[in-house]
């Protein structure tokens, strides 16, 4: 079969590639991001962390993982990282000794603080580009996609 042939082949599909747009979406929006994380030498997934702790406080470690989308082994060297350059505290749980609770020291929510600025700037200027009305749309839209593919 010659190149030319093998372009006009047709695929089976109807629809486009939901995930790839997600992640093209994703890495669309994170690259206006990412400067700023490297800015304070931190990865996306530290970032990932210290966003769940500045919104929610004191967090329960499985709770992280899930809030922060990073897979439990991954999350303990992540934690270990960020508990060296002092941007987090693990204690266990006062209610469960079983389990670990962590929270943002000072120089976390400093952080939190400093890069919220930037990535908030930068979601005021999306929704200046799309409309608010768009942007509620979208942000909707997503969670209904979320949602549908929980149940």
């Amino acid at each position: 079969m010659t190149v030319s042939a093998t372009a006009n082949k047709t695929t089976p599909f109807q629809h486009r590639n939901l995930p790839r747009l997600l992640l093209q979406a994703r890495e669309a929006v994170m690259a206006h991001t990412r400067p700023s994380l490297r800015e304070h030498a931190l990865s996306d997934q530290q970032w990932r962390v210290l966003r769940v702790l500045g919104e929610n406080g004191t967090v329960e470690t499985g709770r992280v993982a899930r809030e922060a989308f990073i897979l439990g082994p991954s999350l303990t060297g992540v934690l270990s990282r960020m508990e060296r350059d002092g941007l987090i505290t693990r204690v266990r749980d006062p209610a469960d000794q079983r389990r670990t609770v962590v929270m943002a020291t000072e120089r976390g929510l400093a952080l939190v603080n400093t890069l919220s600025a930037t990535i908030e700037a930068h979601y005021q200027w999306m929704e200046d580009a799309l409309g608010k009305d768009k942007l509620t749309q979208l942000y909707a839209l997503l969670d209904s996609v979320i949602e549908l593919e929980q149940t």
